[in-house]
């Protein structure tokens, strides 16, 4: 199954990782904004450059920044996983601490970017901020995980139900080259026993960067919970709880989510429009 055909705008940066090359899809938007700050878009556990359709270039308009969209490594039109490749409890850290800043190597990136991160893009994003805090300008997050809830694992467990019944292999490969290297990467790790001790409160108390922690009143994948920890465990982060919203609030509730980050990066004094 191939992933939908690609915008010319769409590049590939080549790293070393887990001991081979990996090809990572991206795509810029607005580049010609030299002097604007970079925010960097980290999709979901599902995710891709296409699964985004135009939020990306939606938010960037509004906010009159430069944007950088990528797929991680198995997903998009980003190098497969090995058909023997799994990944461990440490699976985030690793994109987090590995592959992240080698793809930023690769482009050349030398300046502090904005991470915006959704679902395991935005654990991803709070990884990094923890890792490398002078690195990282400011975080915009959507439906975080912090740690594993039951009704995280429930609704994962439907999805794999899904995925070995219906036609959502078919609906994947719309938006990825290989639809079972995304969606087996993801959900066996999750659904991994071990994966249930999975926890990064302690480790996000070292951002230092603004954050912006948005999550839906109705998300099947987590509680509140999830965005009321970070707020108690890096100061000032401001919490945007979007009623009518579930797991996705940019697609569920875009004009608010882009709102919100919108003023939020304008009022850190990042940047004048």
């Amino acid at each position: 199954m191939k992933a939908q055909a690609s915008s010319p705008a769409t590049g590939f940066a080549s790293i070393a990782w887990r001991g081979r090359t990996v090809h990572i899809e991206h795509q810029w938007i607005a580049p010609e904004r030299s002097a604007a700050p970079l925010l960097v878009f980290l999709h979901e556990g599902l995710g891709s450059v296409a699964m985004w359709k135009d939020f990306p270039e939606r938010l960037c308009n509004a906010a009159g920044v430069r944007g950088l969209v990528f797929s991680r490594p198995a997903y998009g039109r980003s190098t497969p996983r090995e058909p023997d490749e799994t990944w461990d409890v440490d699976f985030m850290h690793r994109q987090a601490h590995e592959v992240l800043p080698a793809f930023f190597d690769a482009l050349g990136l030398t300046e502090a970017p904005w991470l915006l991160g959704h679902s395991d893009g935005g654990s991803i994003a709070l990884l990094y901020a923890a890792r490398f805090p002078a690195a990282v300008r400011g975080l915009v997050l959507m439906a975080p995980h912090i740690f594993v809830e039951d009704v995280t694992i429930a609704n994962i467990e439907i999805a794999r139900d899904a995925y070995r019944s219906t036609d959502l292999p078919a609906k994947l490969g719309r938006y990825h080259d290989d639809a079972d290297s995304a969606f087996w990467g993801w959900n066996r790790i999750w659904l991994h026993p071990p994966f249930r001790q999975w926890n990064i409160e302690a480790e996000i108390a070292a951002i230092r960067a603004p954050v912006l922690a948005i999550q839906g009143v109705d998300d099947e994948y987590g509680t509140l919970e999830q965005i009321r920890g970070i707020a108690r465990r890096v100061p000032g982060t401001r919490l945007l709880e979007l009623p009518a919203c579930g797991h996705s609030p940019h697609r569920d509730r875009p004009d608010a989510v882009i709102a919100a980050a919108t003023d939020f990066i304008a009022q850190a004094g990042s940047y004048s429009t």
